[in-house]
């Protein structure tokens, strides 16, 4: 993973181009770049970030930001109601309930980056 300006970048390798190819995500633009080195991918990285910032202020549109903080979860309902549940339980919103469930998940993994 690559990270520049608040964006990051997930790679991976061609075999058969012989490239790393990176996918900017957690934007609904597509921005994709490549690069025979890792000098080069980090460059042509940075380029895409650039170019997409630069249209975004020619075009008037207000970039994306990466996560913007909301999702849409499907679960089981049986599950849906235990969460509500438990989060009335603990005299707490759903919203707070998950927060506090995703927080300890990732607290348990390199991830963590709140």
């Amino acid at each position: 993973m690559m990270e520049y300006k608040g964006y990051h970048a997930a790679i991976q390798y061609s075999d058969e181009d012989n490239l790393f190819i990176g996918e900017v995500f957690g934007i609904n633009d597509t921005l994709a770049f490549h690069g025979s080195s890792v000098q080069e991918l980090e460059s042509m990285f940075h380029q895409a970030i650039d170019n997409y910032l630069e249209m975004c202020r020619e075009f008037g549109k207000t970039p994306e930001k990466e996560y913007k903080g909301q999702f849409n979860v499907r679960i089981p309902s049986e599950l849906h109601r235990s969460a509500a549940l438990c989060a009335r339980e603990r005299n707490i919103s759903l919203n707070e309930f998950v927060t506090q469930a995703i927080q300890d998940e990732c607290a348990k993994s390199s991830a963590m980056v709140f």
